[in-house]
């Protein structure tokens, strides 16, 4: 049975040390977003890539047009308003169906220190995997052209892993604090800037076996067109506050092109 010491770089990053847990709290609460360069250890991310390869063929991959918000367009306003202003997302995915039982991915998903440490960083009390048998574990491809468009995450946090960088492209940018959603305000005009290109953005740099955490509920990002011929993969660690959350059937059919 694989264990955390054959998967993290445990040496490196001590996840179930108090100091090195407050000091990635800090530093999430800080920027919004926290980077763990080398966090898989090279022979975890040689055979999560492997796997990835290996089940490639079985991706739904889709190309979808939507608003920033992830909601469908609100006719109180025109097309081009940045509320209704249509972007692109291209990639394609595995689900937790077909992530293999002895990857890795399942290993550390499921364990119960990593989650601890997750808990500890993200201030959250618990975390729970999906109910439906497809969202908890992604893999993600993007491919020479494929990007993720600009959007404001419905989830309040994110667990990423690079497993692959592209040859070039595929960056992933982002605007922090720019609507507040608890409150409402959706800063249409900060959003319409990012859109036209009037408005810097920070880019996070991660090399392959990083681990990101990133809130993205009020932060825009995207992760801009892949160039060259080598595929990006990303894998989604999904986690919610709450047990018994499932992806709608509406959802999974747009992501994944089936139910289970």
């Amino acid at each position: 049975m694989m264990s955390l010491v054959n998967i993290i770089d445990l040496k490196k990053h001590p996840i179930s040390d108090e100091g090195f847990m407050k000091s990635c709290q800090e530093k999430l609460d800080q920027d919004g977003a926290l980077v763990l360069e080398g966090f898989l250890l090279p022979e975890a991310v040689a055979q999560v890539k492997a796997e990835g390869e290996r089940h490639e063929d079985q991706a739904y991959f889709c190309a979808q047009k939507h608003t920033v918000y992830l909601s469908p367009q609100d006719p109180d306003f025109d097309d081009n308003h940045p509320r209704n202003r249509q972007v692109i997302s291209s990639k394609g995915c595995i689900t937790d169906d077909q992530i293999p039982q002895n990857s890795p991915l399942q290993t550390l998903y499921h364990d119960a220190e990593f989650q601890e440490f997750l808990c500890t960083v993200l201030n959250e009390k618990a975390l729970y995997q999906y109910a439906d048998p497809l969202s908890s574990i992604n893999l993600h491809y993007a491919r020479t052209g494929q990007e993720l468009g600009w959007h404001f995450d419905n989830s309040s946090f994110a667990t990423t892993l690079m497993i692959q960088e592209p040859e070039a492209g595929g960056a992933f940018e982002y605007v922090g604090d720019l609507r507040d959603a608890d409150q409402g305000d959706m800063n249409f005009a900060g959003v319409g800037k990012v859109l036209d290109g009037e408005i810097p953005v920070s880019r996070l740099s991660m090399g392959a076996g990083a681990l990101v955490l990133f809130r993205g509920r009020n932060a825009i990002h995207r992760v801009a067109p892949v160039e060259g011929e080598r595929t990006r993969m990303l894998v989604v660690l999904a986690y919610n506050s709450e047990s018994g959350v499932a992806l709608s059937e509406a959802a999974r059919m747009t992501f994944y092109g089936r139910l289970g």
